[in-house]
Formats: structure tokens, sequence, C-alpha cells
């Protein structure tokens, strides 16, 4: 066991939410501390994601110096301790078969965490004479192990949207009435492409996709063009009162808005309106809770549902479809992920192809997408919208698709 969700109505509102143990279920002191000090005000996916790479840090100290040394060492600011298990676990995740970028980011949260704990402890109650002593030694830990980069150096990560022919054959293989669709049930064909749609068209993160209301399409007149406007309200659960006996969102792996900056209006074109409205009104039923997207059982739909559906999907690409995935995006499976970055990429050619400067695209594609100012998420899009092959796929409107128009149920 690794993580505990504190959902019960009996603990505090403010206080719901992961929780680090062993496997006996006891807490990992230092590790639940440093949720609370350093990540409170991050989304709670990024939360359990970091927390993912504390407890294998964790893991290994248990192994080196027994269950709860990794706990104790920290408590006594032992740093030749920390010091043996922070190299060991460094060397043990250089020598993995095939590092990754989360291999990185899985160092650098243990390195920090480590520093974090042992900085506020040398502040906090270690008596003055050992403190310069101690500072010392978190110096030299923090200067030597930062060094360290688990990558080899000279690797690009490098972002790509998934191969024209793949957008296609989703397009016909999720359209609610196709005979080549995966899924049996008309609520899960439609609960599938209605989250294609907003992924794809709208560029939402799969948190974002699974917060959504049913009432998330809002409409207003536009009297200056006068014709009427849709947009949607990208923002926490408006309905959850931390302080309510019971909590609204029952999920385990709870979604959340990423940052400050996710929290955005986003324009919707009719078309779109009109699909999420027909799912609404004819395929989501009527459950208990507000979220648009629900699983078949009526629950929300949980994150982890949404991401097997995507792989059966993928299973369901015909193999010629499979092998130009894999031979674009080295990958064989279609992710939640890619959609957005495929929106991403078609968003910015059309900003360019409409003439935008790049200076003035790229801030535009800031506030669609959500990224803060600091974001080097748009230089990255730039670079892949110049490698990229999709603009086929779409004509100038982005969201006039014959396949869109054929999966509205006839007479709506």
């Amino acid at each position: 066991m690794a993580f505990l969700q504190l959902s019960d109505a009996l603990v505090p509102g403010r206080l719901r939410g992961v929780a680090l143990v062993d496997d006996s279920a006891f807490p990992r002191y230092w590790a639940n501390v440093w949720l609370i000090m350093s990540m409170g005000h991050l989304a709670e996916n990024t939360q359990t994601g970091k927390l993912r790479y504390i407890e294998d840090l964790y893991r290994h100290a248990d192994r080196i110096l027994g269950p709860s040394g990794l706990d104790d060492a920290l408590a006594g600011s032992d740093d030749g301790a920390l010091a043996d298990v922070l190299e060991s676990w460094f060397v043990s995740i250089r020598n993995r078969a095939r590092a990754t970028r989360a291999d990185e980011l899985r160092w650098h949260a243990g390195l920090g965490f480590v520093t974090d704990v042992l900085t506020w402890l040398s502040r906090s109650r270690i008596p003055d004479e050992r403190l310069r002593s101690i500072e010392a030694r978190l110096h030299r830990l923090s200067t030597l192990y930062s060094q360290l980069h688990v990558r080899k150096s000279g690797q690009v990560e490098t972002i790509r949207s998934l191969p024209a022919s793949v957008v296609e054959t989703l397009y016909g293989l999720l359209d609610p009435d196709s005979g080549r669709n995966p899924f049996k049930h008309a609520g899960t064909r439609w609960r599938v492409y209605i989250a294609f749609i907003l992924m794809l068209h709208q560029g939402l993160r799969r948190g974002e996709l699974l917060l959504l209301t049913a009432d998330c399409v809002k409409s207003g007149f536009d009297r200056t063009r006068n014709t009427l406007r849709y947009w949607l309200n990208i923002q926490q659960n408006e309905y959850e009162d931390s302080e309510a006996d019971e909590p609204i969102d029952t999920r385990y792996s709870k979604p959340s808005i990423k940052t400050a900056h996710s929290v955005r209006q986003i324009p919707v074109s009719p078309l779109t309106a009109q699909l999420v409205q027909t799912y609404v009104e004819n395929y989501r039923g009527r459950p208990s809770h507000p979220f648009l997207l629900n699983s078949y059982a009526g629950n929300p739909l949980a994150t982890e549902s949404l991401t097997k559906a995507f792989r059966e999907v993928s299973n369901a690409l015909p193999d010629p479809v499979r092998q130009k995935l894999r031979d674009r995006s080295d990958k064989d499976a279609v992710m939640p992920h890619d959609l957005r970055h495929t929106c991403a990429v078609v968003r910015l050619r059309q900003l360019l192809d409409n003439g935008d400067p790049m200076d003035e695209a790229l801030q535009k594609m800031r506030t669609f997408f959500g990224w803060s100012k600091k974001s080097v998420m748009p230089s990255r899009y730039a670079r892949a919208v110049f490698e990229d092959r999709l603009s086929a796929v779409w004509n100038d409107c982005f969201d006039d698709r014959v396949a869109l128009l054929r999966a509205i149920p006839k007479g709506l």
C-alpha cells in the first residue's frame, strides 16, 4: 500500500486528500509534512505524482536502512545515512534499461524533498552549536547531487501531434454510429466520443475534462456580431463544498485543475456545443453527481477509466495506422494527452496561417491552453508546428467535420 485517500465524511473538508503510507498503513511522516508545507498550492493529481516519486525513495531507503529508516535519518539529520541513500538511489535510477524524463523528475523530486526537510529542521530545532555543521553538510549534499542528471546529455524532448492518418481514423472509429466503433453500448460510445472531441478541439487536459459539469457549456448573445456565442469555463468543481458532510466527488484519484493559470474561459463552436447537449439530453442518464462524464454504473468517470477506454480505441486501430503511429511518435497507443498536443499544434499553425506574428500567436496560445507566462510549452509547440503535416485533417473552421455532423442523431 502506498496511498490512502482521505475522503470520508468524518475527515474535515480541508484535510481531505491523499496521504502516503507504508505497507502497514502507517504514515510516511516527513513525506506528509512536506505535502502540507510545500505542495498545498498544487493540484491533487500533481501532488500524487510527486508523492509517487517520494514513495520510490522511501522504498529504496527501507531496503538500506530498514523500515522507517528514511524518516529516522531525516529526524536525526543523519547526513551520512541520507548521502548513502541518495547516492545508491541515483545509481539504481540511472542504471535502468531506458532512462526517461520521468526518471529525471523522480530524482529531483527526491533530492528536493530531502533538502527541504533538512532545511526546516536545521532552522527550527537544532541547537546553534550544531547549526553551522548541519548547514555545511546540507550545502555539500545539495551541491554534489544537484549536478547529477539521470537523462543522457543532448537528449531533446520532442512534442509531436498525432499523424493525420491516425486522427482521420479516430474520427471515423469513434463516430457513435460507426460499425467499427469498439464500444457496444450507445452511452459508452457517446461518452468516449465527447471526451475525444473536447480534448482534441478544446485542448483540455484529462483532469480538466473530468471536472466539467453537465452544464459546462455556457452561451450568450454577442451584440457586436449579432450571433449566439458559446464557451467553456475551466475551473475547479463549482458544486463541491469543502465543509460538506458528504463529498460530491467520490473518485479515488480526484481530477483537479493543474495551476492557477489553468482556470480560464475558452470559446466553443456551435457544433461542439450541440454535440455536448445531445450527449447530456440523450446518453448521459440521470446520475446523482453533477459531472459531465459518468461511468456505465452512473459514477463520475475516473481517470483510469478514461485511459483504459483509449487503450481499447488504440487496439481497434488498423495495423497500417498503428504502424504509422509507431513510426511518427514511437508509441503504439493513443493517450488522452496526445489529443491536447495535437490541438496545440493545429491551433498554432492556424494562428500563423491567419497572419498573427509568432509572439502574438504564442500569447493567444497561453490563454487558450492555460499556460503561465514562464511556461516553455508554447515554444516547444512552435518548434513542433514546423514539423507537422496535420493541417490537411481540418479545414479553416477546424470544427466543421463531416464526421461530427454524421454523429448527431437524425431529427436533432
